[in-house]
């Protein structure tokens, strides 16, 4: 899409937006024109490429394909199909297995005859500068290749929607947020939880005082709860690389290993050169919720306690992080703990006997000087505690815009409407704060002090290795 549309297809895009958000369908020209009901003009597509198509981005995938104004066009992967039936995603992944269940639902839709053949490519680079019709990404790759797509994509002035930890390190996230402001294109990081009402009701709860000034927040995960490795040694043993792989591509910016199958294609998030652990895999999530209605900024300090030992490969089975915000603008300073690895804050004294803290994922507590409040996950079922204060309490008017998800919200900010509410504006920043913890885990039982307009860490030199890490395999920023 053009950056600086002309003014007819201002008007066309303002119509649509207002349709979009209506929950109407599209009727830009009579339907017998187009073939059928639920279906718009080619003109008004949205033409899609995934980047990374593992078993995260067939679920976003399965979400964004049913607008009508998607149009997958282009898939990138290194990994052409690989059977995902052993992860909670289920079924196959790859570059060919999502062409595959994108063109079926095509063909279910609107027959075989009425759309082009997705292509499939290795490397993303190629397929960017190859595919002169993408308007908009959706990236899912390991968490090292986050900004380097982002950024391809983005120089190319395509809409990108990435998914969480928008970055690997501190520095690609302002790199990545300063780029998206100038590309002045819709963007969205994949935490879902922002666009939903749970996190809505914190936000308008905190923010008209109804448990008074809060300096006291905590955190928390079961996360990697068995779903990948942490803490633990590499195998030794160097099996041969399947033929469906290229495992160079895969490595990215990572320094060069061995394949095996503890990295490929789902167990990479809990090491150190793939991933950002349990902390950048929730942390975008639950934290969102209080960074968001507090409105923390950068804090002044973070230092980390692990219950194993430090690895030079992997993150630490479990870990306590606590954060340091200082005032802003008038408000207290508050004191955020984060908890991984089946740790927990101990229980408030306020809550009810036998009452899960949070749901199965996670969850929230803010603490102020006049009450608590507990949510879950994506900020889910907030409640003041115990019940019989939430029985008492009188919520305030609603302030903030709904939405219908965050799906909705990124098509919406693609066909010009209003920017998608967790765009790289407020995500970059978001990521930022969540991976100064694993910066501080490289340094265990040891407080940083932070100076967070320069990203640099005062005390400690060896931490600016972190905040901006080396690339490895010919790549670059």
């Amino acid at each position: 899409m053009n950056q600086e549309p002309p003014v007819s297809e201002l008007n066309r895009r303002a119509f649509m937006r207002t349709a979009l958000s209506a929950g109407a369908a599209f009727c830009i020209v009579p339907r017998h024109v187009l073939g059928g009901p639920n279906q718009v003009a080619p003109s008004d597509k949205i033409n899609v490429a995934i980047i990374g198509c593992g078993g995260q981005s067939l679920i976003d995938m399965d979400n964004l394909i049913k607008f009508p104004e998607i149009q997958y066009v282009a898939m990138a992967d290194p990994m052409k199909e690989w059977d995902y039936r052993e992860f909670y995603f289920g079924g196959f992944a790859g570059r060919e297995a999502a062409k595959r269940k994108a063109e079926d639902y095509y063909a279910g839709q609107r027959g075989k005859s009425s759309f082009k053949s997705i292509r499939t490519y290795a490397d993303f680079r190629e397929m960017l500068d190859q595919e002169s019709g993408i308007d908009a990404v959706t990236i899912e790759t390991t968490d090292n290749l986050h900004a380097l797509a982002t950024l391809a994509a983005l120089e190319k002035g395509k809409h990108v929607y990435c998914q969480k930890p928008l970055t690997h390190d501190i520095y690609e996230a302002r790199v990545v947020t300063e780029a998206a402001r100038k590309a002045g294109v819709a963007t969205q990081m994949g935490n879902q939880g922002h666009a939903m009402e749970g996190n809505r009701l914190v936000y308008e709860w905190i923010n008209a005082g109804a448990i008074g000034d809060v300096r006291e927040v905590h955190c928390w995960t079961d996360r990697p709860g068995g779903r990948w490795p942490q803490g633990v040694d590499v195998p030794e043993e160097t099996p041969s690389v399947p033929r469906v792989l290229d495992w160079n591509l895969w490595l990215g910016p990572a320094r060069y290993r061995a394949y095996h199958p503890i990295f490929c294609p789902f167990r990479w998030r809990g090491f150190w050169d793939f991933g950002t652990g349990s902390l950048g895999d929730m942390g975008c999530h639950i934290m969102d919720t209080p960074v968001w209605a507090l409105d923390l900024r950068h804090p002044e300090s973070v230092e980390a306690v692990m219950t194993t030992p430090y690895k030079d490969d992997t993150y630490p089975v479990a870990a306590m992080i606590q954060y340091e915000f200082p005032e802003r603008d008038g408000r207290a300073p508050v004191s955020l703990t984060w908890y991984d690895g089946g740790l927990m804050p101990f229980r408030p004294k306020e809550l009810e006997d036998k009452r899960r803290m949070g749901d199965s994922g996670g969850g929230v507590l803010l603490i102020g000087d006049k009450g608590t409040i507990m949510c879950g996950t994506y900020g889910d079922n907030p409640r003041l505690i115990p019940e019989t204060e939430m029985k008492k309490f009188t919520p305030p008017p609603k302030t903030l815009k709904r939405t219908e998800g965050i799906y909705h919200e990124w098509v919406e900010a693609c066909l010009g409407g209003d920017p998608a509410t967790s765009n790289f504006d407020y995500s970059g920043p978001l990521t930022e704060v969540v991976l100064l913890g694993n910066v501080a885990m490289r340094f265990p039982n040891t407080r940083l002090y932070y100076d967070g307009a320069n990203m640099k860490v005062t005390n400690i030199e060896e931490a600016d290795q972190y905040i901006k890490r080396q690339y490895h395999g010919g790549w670059s920023l």
